[in-house]
């Protein structure tokens, strides 16, 4: 195995923990936990999935970290396509990290409000549902934000597919234009108050998704074709 071929597995590899990991602690954790509409029934889902809800912490750390490492890794394997794209790659990634670390402050709020401390007996069980939904409500919000460098950082990364002559073309594509799908998923949200009921949000993800998958999977199991010489820049 080339050198660069064992730089594309681990690469595969780092993007399966990120994959895997933001899968459970995003979508699988929160769909068996949260109720938006009801602060009642969340607080007492996560009292009795206390263990789950960590999990969903600790993968959590676990996602973010490996995304701290990935982009210096496809650094590595990309940057000879142009070194300019790949740094901005890089900088994209790294800059969601540490928001998204800080994030999870939110939900440590959330096991100090469950944990029953002494002084959490001054508020009424109201108020402590209350304060779950609103940590969670802000943690949301804390996605959202790092959810705009998600999103970044995809076009150049997508760009350097494309142009590279040894990853599918056609995976670039689709990583470019996931880009503006999280961009315009942000900015719907954000100043649209209706916009998850419009059709557009059900399918505005995918593009990424059908891109990432697709990249982390080739990564990881053919590696790389052999490389073209021409046409690099």
């Amino acid at each position: 195995m080339t050198p660069q071929k064992r730089t594309a597995r681990i690469a595969g590899f780092l993007y399966l923990i990120v994959v895997l990991t933001g899968m459970f602690s995003l979508l699988y954790v929160p769909s068996k936990l949260i109720v938006w509409s009801n602060a009642s029934e969340t607080f007492n889902n996560i009292v009795a999935s206390e263990t789950l809800f960590r999990l969903g912490i600790f993968a959590g750390i676990i996602c973010y970290t490996a995304f701290l490492l990935l982009p210096f890794v496809l650094y590595t394997l990309l940057n000879a396509v142009n070194k300019t794209h790949a740094v901005a790659m890089v900088i994209l990634a790294v800059i969601s990290v540490p928001i998204s670390l800080v994030n999870l402050l939110n939900k440590f709020a959330v096991l100090t409000l469950i944990s029953k401390a002494d002084y959490l007996k001054e508020l009424n069980t109201d108020e402590l549902q209350s304060q779950v939904l609103l940590n969670l409500e802000h943690y949301n919000n804390g996605i959202d934000l790092a959810s705009i460098f998600w999103g970044l950082w995809l076009f150049p990364f997508g760009y350097l597919v494309f142009k590279s002559g040894f990853l599918p073309k056609i995976l670039g594509i689709f990583l470019m234009a996931g880009c503006f799908g999280y961009l315009i998923k942000f900015t719907g949200s954000f100043l649209f108050p209706g916009y998850s009921a419009l059709g557009i949000s059900s399918y505005i993800s995918l593009p990424s998704a059908i891109g990432e998958i697709g990249i982390c999977l080739w990564l990881l199991i053919v590696g790389i074709r052999t490389r073209k010489t021409s046409g690099i820049n």
